[in-house]
């Protein structure tokens, strides 16, 4: 998801971060763009707008650069490459660069899931320690009003759909019993750093306190990075190996992968973070920082051993766009089915019944969903399913309009930043 600042850094460690940053403004290239077909529902004079916006924050150095591609019916009706893939190098942004997709990483493990339960192998319903026996029993953290917490059972246990849904308690680490999740060295949803599989991870998690019970509200957190190690129990295969034979070869996402290639090293966008002074060129690799990881990572010269199903993938906007057809059309592209209709449908409409979550929307088998126009606020359709990244990254899907959207950005930081609302009010304004 589009992560806020102080989800990011927490006391003195923000303002060390944030202390000393450049302004030094750089002249930007000409952005490349792919106007709509003809006879398609988008203005190609008014969404031209949203180039016009980005290139703005380029100008102003709010962020380095960025990718943005719109489909309608399955065929490109807007795509840019604006500012710099490396701004200190000026090397321009392309079509093809890749990201850090972060949390877009949950849609494909979602997807693994349903692919899973399609040949009969689990159950929604299923217990998790079903698939994960250290998670048979599991314990929670009630916080106390003095301070401190006590230490409760689990009221049922964890299910499948608990965790594409982010019910079943399982924070980043946070929650009453924080500490003791740190000093097991569990935080942060960052593991490409990690020299051992994300599954032994997982296998310690199971024993710390949760920082709620089953079922009752959503948290954000570790959820789908064990889907990723139930999919690498029940099938035999790494996370990799699965996504790869499944979902990431047939689609023809060339680019996608957990790791990069050392020849596509040129490709990979650098990291920036916001502060109050513009831009700064985050660290290489960077280091982790609150509930995070601030740097250009570990994804080239890494272990690679760890496949984090909850925020581990490379990709393009090319790429990415391929996988959200493919869920848009309800489980098919290119005369292939994935998944069955009913599984997209089952995945795409709201699970949540007695946890809260943000008015006008609601949240299905690993994509938020629109619920209500007018509570939400924002211009889309109901029924639109959606998510992003820690890097600032974010996609939707409206089926009502037959729209895709990938926006591919590397901040981490972003502060304030407002652009994904503006690119969502400038393609909605462009609809014929």
């Amino acid at each position: 998801m589009t992560w806020k600042l102080a989800r990011v850094f927490g006391g003195a460690a923000m303002a060390a971060a944030l202390a000393g940053w450049a302004t030094a403004p750089m002249a930007q290239p000409v952005p490349s763009a792919v106007a709509a077909p003809a006879g398609m529902k988008v203005d190609p004079q008014r969404i031209a707008k949203v180039g016009a916006m980005l290139q703005s924050y380029v100008d102003e150095g709010r962020i380095a650069g960025a990718v943005v591609e719109i489909r309608q019916d399955g065929r490109p009706v807007y795509l840019q490459a604006v500012g710099w893939r490396d701004r200190e190098a000026r090397d321009p942004m392309r079509q093809d660069t890749i990201f850090r997709i972060a949390s877009q990483t949950k849609a494909l493990t979602s997807v693994a899931i349903m692919m899973l339960m399609e040949d009969g192998r689990l159950l929604l319903d299923d217990p998790l320690g079903k698939h994960l026996p250290e998670w048979s029993k599991t314990t929670v953290a009630v916080a106390r009003p003095a301070g401190g917490y006590d230490v409760v059972p689990a009221k049922r246990p964890i299910t499948i759909r608990d965790l594409l849904t982010h019910t079943a308690g399982i924070s980043y680490g946070s929650g009453p019993a924080e500490g003791a999740w740190r000093e097991a060295g569990i935080t942060g949803w960052y593991f490409a750093d990690q020299t051992t599989p994300v599954a032994a991870q997982v296998a310690k998690m199971a024993s710390l306190p949760m920082a709620a019970q089953p079922g009752e509200q959503f948290v954000y957190g570790y959820n789908t990075d064990i889907l990723g190690v139930v999919v690498e129990k029940i099938s035999g295969q790494t996370l990799e190996a699965f996504l790869n034979e499944r979902l990431i070869r047939p689609l023809g996402m060339k680019d996608t992968s957990f790791y990069l290639p050392p020849e596509k090293a040129s490709r990979l966008a650098v990291v920036y973070s916001a502060g109050p002074q513009g831009l700064q060129r985050a660290a290489d690799p960077g280091q982790r920082m609150g509930g995070g990881h601030v740097g250009q990572g570990h994804y080239l010269n890494g272990p690679r051993v760890a496949f984090s199903g909850g925020a581990g993938l490379l990709s393009t906007a090319a790429d990415y766009s391929r996988f959200l057809e493919m869920m848009r059309r309800g489980g098919e592209l290119d005369g292939r089915r994935y998944l069955s209709r009913k599984s997209v449908e089952l995945m795409t409409v709201n699970h949540l019944v007695s946890a809260p979550y943000p008015d006008g929307t609601g949240f299905g088998l690993g994509f938020r969903i629109l619920t209500d126009l007018g509570k939400n606020g924002r211009p889309g359709s109901v029924g639109e399913f959606s998510w992003g990244g820690a890097y600032h990254s974010n996609y939707w899907v409206d089926p009502k309009e037959r729209l895709t959207v990938a926006y591919m950005i590397q901040l981490i930081p972003a502060g304030d930043l407002d652009d994904v609302g503006k690119l969502r009010a400038l393609l909605y304004q462009s609809l014929n």
